[in-house]
């Protein structure tokens, strides 16, 4: 059964994480190593042994795209449609622009956008099939303007992968998709091999592989972030409906056992309530036994005296998912200093945020929200300063650069500056 604690009582101890490290290192820098050794090869090789395919090719073909397409059920398809609109319509108004200072004697200095010029997004297999990681992923990447976006997930025994996804890879424009997971995936994308090309960005979620794998070759390519286990951290009053507050928490807790559900309250009684609805709520679960593995473990209660203690709590957790169940959401925002993605109101369910609203939701884990931001088109950019001066420009400021320099020890740095106006 979930813990009920005392803010008041534990302070400090209530914001220790639990650690659940698996030791993966070693056995990830031998796949990376074969990979790059190998390319098509070990893929080949990964799929059957991991995968229990007997693959042909690694790229997803135009008929089988054709095939998947056939057969997601049409309401499917539009509601993946509306979906895509909706977080089409969220990132477009994250596109930067890039700006030009002109000062005198024609001297010039400015920032230009560039997007990177291939994208890899990992889209997990195992217990569940996630189109809307899809979706999130590789919208952004191509309203950034990246010319080629590609998908790796892992295929089933048959060689296939789920249609549902190759639907939203559709969708979202997506031009490749090849069967290959794991860490072995994360590796074709930063080396390349003869089927897939090398990528300058990585982006998406997945196992503790995947997540080692993304560390290890980061330098070589760009990653979005190391994702940890879901999380989800509901503020509720005593108003609040227990049986919602339940339902928010058990979303978050099926994922995996090692996700994350937290309540935060100025209300026991709420607090006794939403600890005997979650128990009810479990029996129901498809996914029963993961989610109780999470609430037992990882899941809390944590009661404070008051809503401005409970943020005080919320802001040094920094949750990945945060709610605000209370009747004034936007009274506390500006309040809320550390969250990744915040649902504001009585009916706002952080699954809204999983899949349609349009703010994305690949974020900030472990804590990480106090430094990171969500997944964004910034994420599929790059930045590049330029300057221009004239030699007018340049003759009033050359003596400045040259002291300067000469305040480092740097002779060389300075002599470029004064060499050009030498007799």
């Amino acid at each position: 059964m979930i813990k009920i604690l005392d803010y008041s009582a534990l302070k400090d101890k209530i914001f220790e994480r639990s650690e659940q490290k698996v030791n993966v290192e070693s056995t990830v820098a031998e796949i990376i190593q074969n990979v790059i050794d190998n390319g098509d090869k070990a893929l080949y090789e990964y799929a059957l042994k991991f995968d229990k395919a007997t693959l042909t090719s690694l790229e997803v073909s135009p008929n089988e795209f054709d095939e998947a397409l056939s057969m997601v059920e049409p309401k499917f398809l539009d509601v993946l449609e509306k979906s895509a609109k909706n977080i089409r319509a969220f990132h477009s108004k994250q596109v930067r622009k890039g700006f030009e200072i002109k000062g005198e004697d024609g001297k010039v200095i400015g920032q230009k956008i560039t997007p990177v010029e291939r994208a890899g997004l990992y889209v997990p297999g195992g217990t569940a099939t996630y189109p809307s990681t899809v979706l999130m992923d590789s919208i952004p990447a191509k309203i950034a303007g990246v010319k080629e976006v590609c998908i790796v997930t892992p295929p089933n025994s048959l060689g296939k992968i789920n249609p549902v996804i190759l639907a939203a890879a559709k969708i979202a424009g997506v031009d490749k998709v090849y069967k290959v997971g794991g860490a072995q995936a994360i590796a074709a994308l930063a080396y390349g091999t003869e089927t897939i090309k090398k990528v300058d960005k990585i982006v998406g979620p997945g196992n503790a592989f995947v997540a080692e794998a993304k560390r290890q070759v980061f330098g070589r390519v760009s990653i979005d972030m190391i994702a940890g286990p879901s999380e989800i951290m509901v503020i509720a009053d005593g108003k609040s409906n227990p049986k919602h507050v339940a339902a928010d928490l058990l979303s978050q807790a099926e994922h995996d056992k090692m996700a994350s559900a937290v309540l935060v309250t100025d209300s026991l009684d709420l607090a006794k309530q939403v600890a005997s609805e979650i128990e009810v709520q479990l029996e129901n679960l498809s996914r029963k036994e993961i989610a109780r593995a999470s609430i037992d473990n990882n899941g809390k209660i944590i009661v404070a005296k008051n809503l401005d203690e409970v943020i005080e709590v919320s802001n040094r957790i920094a949750p990945e998912h945060l709610e605000v169940l209370v009747d004034n959401p936007f009274d506390y925002l500006d309040k809320i200093t550390n969250a990744g993605s915040v649902f504001m109101g009585r009916y706002c369910p952080e699954a809204l945020g999983d899949y349609y609203a349009g703010p994305n939701h690949t974020l900030p884990t472990g804590g990480t929200a106090r430094f990171s931001s969500p997944l964004s088109v910034d994420d599929f950019i790059k930045k590049t300063q330029y300057t221009y001066y004239t030699e007018e420009a340049l003759s009033k400021v050359y003596k400045d650069v040259a002291y300067f320099a000469e305040q480092e020890g740097l002779q060389a740095h300075a002599k470029s500056a004064t060499v050009r106006f030498e007799k």
